[in-house]
C-alpha cells in the first residue's frame, strides 16, 4: 500500500507539473521528490522530469541525482557524471567511494587524477578511499604518489587521512614507512595506534606490534579498546607470548568486557601458545556460540594437530559456512592428510557449499606439499570448469603447486599471465626457480620485481641467495645480502646466514664462510621458525667435506652439539684419514645414531603414499626404486603401501636424510 501510495503521489506530482498552466517544479520539491524516490524505477522517472522542468543542471540537484544513482546503479551515475560539465568536489567524492566500493580501483584513481587536473582539492573525505583503491592494486608507486599529494597540499595535519595512509602501507606490505609516518604524525589518537599495531600483526612482526601496545601504555592515557586488544592478542598468539595474552585477558575482564570477538580473539591466542584447555574452557563458557566461535575452536584444535576433536566439533557445530569447512580441511592439510582434506572438500561440495578463494588454496598447498600433481592439476581444472576467477591469491597457490610438483614451466606461465602480482607471488617464483636450479631466470625475475616497485621480502632474498649459491655468483650474493639492511631494512635471518654460509662453502671460501658463522651469532641461537645456529655449522661443514677442509671442519665440529658425527666421518674419509673416519662411526654407534632410509611421496590414483627410496642393509647402502626395496628394510622400517611422515631436511647437500615416523 506504501509502494502505490507513493506512485499514485508520483503520478499525481508529474501531472501537475507537466501541465501547461502548472507552475514550474522547484528545486526544493525536487529534491524532496528525490529524497523520497524508494526504487531505480521511479528514479529513472523523476529524473526524466528534471529535464522538462530545467532542473537536470542545478548542482544541488545533481548531488542528489548521482549520490542516488551511485548507491544502485553505478553506471547510470557515470553517464550522469560525464554529462556534468563542472562537477564539485562532492560529486568526485562519491563515484570514488562507489567505484572503490565495486571494486573497480583503477577507476577510483582515474577520477582522483582527474579533480586534480581541474584545480580542485582532494578533502579527507577523497583520500581515505583513494588509500583504499591503492591498497586494493598493491601500488607501491601509486600509493608513495598519493602520500606526496597529501604533504603538499597539508592533508598530513588531518588525523583521518594519516590513519588512512597507515593503514595502505600497512596493506602494502611497507611497514617500514607506516612506522616512519606515525612518527612523523602531529597528533595520534587511538585509531591510529590501532592501525600501527594492526599494520605489525597483519604483516607478520608480532614483536613489533606488541612493542607499539607497550609504546601506547607507557607514553599515552589511551585506553586499549576492541581493536586494540584483537590486533594485540593477534600478535601475542603469533610471538607465543602468553604472560601478555594472559595480561590482556584480565583487563578485558576488569575494564574492556567481553564481546564476541574479543572472545574469539582470546580462544585464538590460547591455542596457539599451546593452552588448548583454557581455549576449550572460553569456548564452553560462551552461551550463545555463533558460527565464528565454533570455527575459531575447530580451528584451534585442527592447528594443535587434534584433528580427531576438531572433526568431532566439526560435526556437532549446528551451523557449517565455508569458513569452517575451510578451517578443517586446512587442519587436514597442515598434517599432510590430502587425501582426508580432498574427501571433505567432496562433502563440502555435496552439501551444495561454494568454496571460496581460501578453500581452494589450502587444497593447492597441500597438493604441492605433498607433491600430488593428478589432484593439484583436477583443483585446476575445477577453477576453469566452474569458472572462478584467478586473483593473485589463487595464481600463487596454483603457481607454488606446479613449482613443488616439478612442472616448472607451468608454473612460470601462469605467473607470467596474472593480472596482478603481489609481494607474495614474486616471492614464489624467484623460490621456485631458485630451488630447481634456474638460476638466471630467478635472478631476473627479482629484478623484475624491484622494477614494477614491489618490495621484497625476507623470503625472496632466501630465494635469491639460493640462487647465488647455486650458481656460484659470489659477488652478486654478498650485494644482495648487503641491500637487505642497507636498501629494504629486513635484517638478516638465520636462514639468509645459512644461504650466506652454503655459497662461499660452495665456492670454495671456508675462510669466509667461517666469519659468517660468526657474523650470525649476533642472532638469537634459534630464531622464530626453529633453526638452530647448529645448522649453520651444518652448512659449512658440508663446505669443508666438499674441500677436505679438516682443519676448519675439526674447529666447527667442536661447536656443534654432538659434533655432527655423520658429516665429520664423512669429511675423514673424503681426506684418507681413515682411522678417524672409522673411530667417528663408532662413536656415532654407541650414542645410537643410526642412517635411516631415504623416503619418496608416490601419487597412486587417489593416494598419496611415502615409500622407501634407499637402505642401509648390513652396513651398506643398496639404492632401487621405492616399489622393490620393502621386503629388504631392516626390521621396523615402514611397510609397502604405509603411509609415514615426511622429515624435512633443514641443510640439504649438508647432511643425510631420513625418512619420518610412521603414521599412527
Amino acid at each position: 500500500m506504501a509502494l502505490l501510495r507513493k506512485n499514485l503521489i508520483f503520478r499525481s506530482l508529474h501531472r501537475h507539473f507537466s501541465s501547461v498552466s502548472s507552475p514550474r517544479l522547484t528545486r526544493k520539491a525536487y529534491i524532496q521528490l528525490l529524497k523520497g524516490c524508494k526504487s531505480m524505477t521511479h528514479f529513472y522517472q523523476i529524473h526524466a522530469l528534471g529535464f522538462s522542468h530545467g532542473l537536470h543542471d542545478n548542482i544541488d540537484v545533481l548531488h542528489k541525482v548521482v549520490a542516488f544513482a551511485a548507491d544502485a546503479d553505478l553506471s547510470y551515475a557515470e553517464k550522469v557524471f560525464k554529462r556534468v560539465e563542472r562537477p564539485t568536489l562532492f560529486i568526485y567524492n562519491v563515484l570514488i567511494k562507489r567505484f572503490v566500493k565495486s571494486g573497480s580501483f583503477r577507476k577510483a584513481l582515474h577520477l582522483f587524477d582527474e579533480l586534480r587536473l581541474r584545480g580542485l582539492w582532494p578533502d579527507n573525505y577523497t583520500y581515505p578511499f583513494v588509500c583504499k583503491a591503492v591498497a586494493g592494486l598493491s601500488s607501491v608507486a601509486e600509493g608513495e604518489k598519493i602520500h606526496g599529494f597529501a604533504l603538499k597540499s597539508g592533508m598530513l595535519y588531518d588525523g583521518y587521512v594519516c590513519n588512512s595512509l597507515l593503514d595502505m602501507y600497512g596493506e602494502l606490505g611497507i611497514h617500514g614507512c607506516a612506522g616512519k609516518l606515525f612518527d612523523e604524525m602531529p597528533l595520534r589518537d587511538l585509531v591510529s595506534w590501532n592501525v600501527l599495531i594492526s599494520v605489525f600483526a597483519k604483516n607478520n612482526m608480532p614483536d613489533h606490534a606488541i612493542a607499539v601496545y607497550k609504546r601506547m601504555g607507557s607514553e599515552t592515557a589511551l585506553c586499549p579498546d576492541e581493536a586494540t586488544v584483537v590486533s594485540t592478542l593477534s600478535a601475542c598468539a603469533a610471538a607465543k607470548d602468553i604472560d601478555l595474552g594472559r595480561g590482556i585477558h584480565k583487563y578485558v575482564s576488569t575494564e574492556l568486557g567481553f564481546t564476541a570477538i574479543v572472545q574469539n580473539a582470546l580462544l585464538d591466542m590460547y591455542a596457539k601458545c599451546g593452552h588448548l584447555e583454557t581455549a576449550r574452557r572460553i569456548f564452553d563458557s560462551v552461551r550463545e556460540k555463533n558460527v565464528v566461535c565454533w570455527t575459531s575452536m575447530v580451528s584451534a584444535c585442527a592447528n594443535a594437530g587434534n584433528l580427531v576433536e576438531a572433526r568431532a566439533l566439526f560435526e556437532r557445530s549446528p551451523v557449517r559456512d565455508v569458513v569452517m569447512w575451510t578451517a578443517m580441511i586446512n587442519g587436514y592439510v597442515q598434517f599432510n592428510m590430502v587425501d582426508d582434506a580432498m574427501a571433505l572438500f567432496r562433502l563440502m561440495q555435496n552439501a551444495k557449499l561454494e568454496p571460496d578463494r581460501y578453500t581452494l588454496v589450502a587444497l593447492l598447498t597441500g597438493c604441492a606439499h605433498s607433491g600430488a600433481l593428478e589432484q593439484g592439476e583436477w583443483i585446476h581444472n575445477y577453477l576453469i570448469e566452474n569458472r572462478i576467477p584467478v586473483d593473485v591469491v589463487l595464481g600463487t597457490a596454483l603457481v607454488e603447486m606446479y613449482a613443488k610438483c616439478g612442472c616448472l614451466n607451468e608454473s612460470l606461465r601462469i605467473f607470467r599471465r596474472l593480472d596482478r602480482r603481489d609481494t607474495a607471488s614474486w616471492t614464489s617464483m624467484i623460490f621456485a626457480l631458485a630451488m630447481n636450479g634456474d638460476v638466471a631466470e630467478s635472478l631476473e625475475v627479482f629484478e623484475e620485481m624491484i622494477r614494477a616497485g614491489i618490495p621484497p621480502d625476507d623470503v625472496a632474498f632466501i630465494g635469491v641467495l639460493t640462487a647465488c649459491s647455486h650458481g656460484g655468483l659470489v659477488d652478486e650474493g654478498r650485494r644482495h645480502f648487503a641491500s637487505m639492511a642497507e636498501t629494504y631494512g629486513i635484517e638478516p635471518k638465520l636462514e639468509h646466514y645459512g644461504c650466506l654460509i652454503d655459497l662461499f662453502g660452495r665456492a670454495g671460501l671456508l675462510d669466509e664462510a667461517e666469519k659468517a658463522t660468526a657474523m650470525s651469532m649476533r642472532s638469537s641461537g634459534r630464531d622464530s621458525n626453529g633453526i638452530g645456529v647448529d645448522s649453520l655449522y651444518g652448512a659449512l661443514l658440508g663446505g669443508c667435506r666438499k674441500y677436505e677442509n679438516v682443519d676448519v671442519a675439526e674447529r666447527v665440529a667442536k661447536r656443534v652439539e654432538g659434533g655432527d658425527k655423520v658429516l665429520m666421518s664423512s669429511i675423514y674419509a673424503a681426506a684418507s684419514r681413515w682411522d678417524d673416519a672409522v673411530r667417528i662411526r663408532k662413536g656415532r654407534g654407541k650414542m645410537g645414531i643410526k642412517k635411516l632410509p631415504g623416503c619418496s611421496a608416490v601419487e597412486a590414483g587417489d593416494l598419496i603414499s611415502e615409500h622407501l627410496g634407499f637402505c642401509f642393509v648390513r652396513g651398506k647402502r643398496r639404492k632401487g626404486n621405492s616399489m622393490a626395496t620393502f621386503e629388504e628394510a631392516p626390521p621396523g622400517n615402514s611397510a609397502a603401501g604405509e603411509k609415514i611422515f615426511k622429515t624435512k631436511c633443514a641443510q640439504c647437500h649438508t647432511v643425510e636424510k631420513g625418512a619420518g615416523h610412521k603414521q599412527g
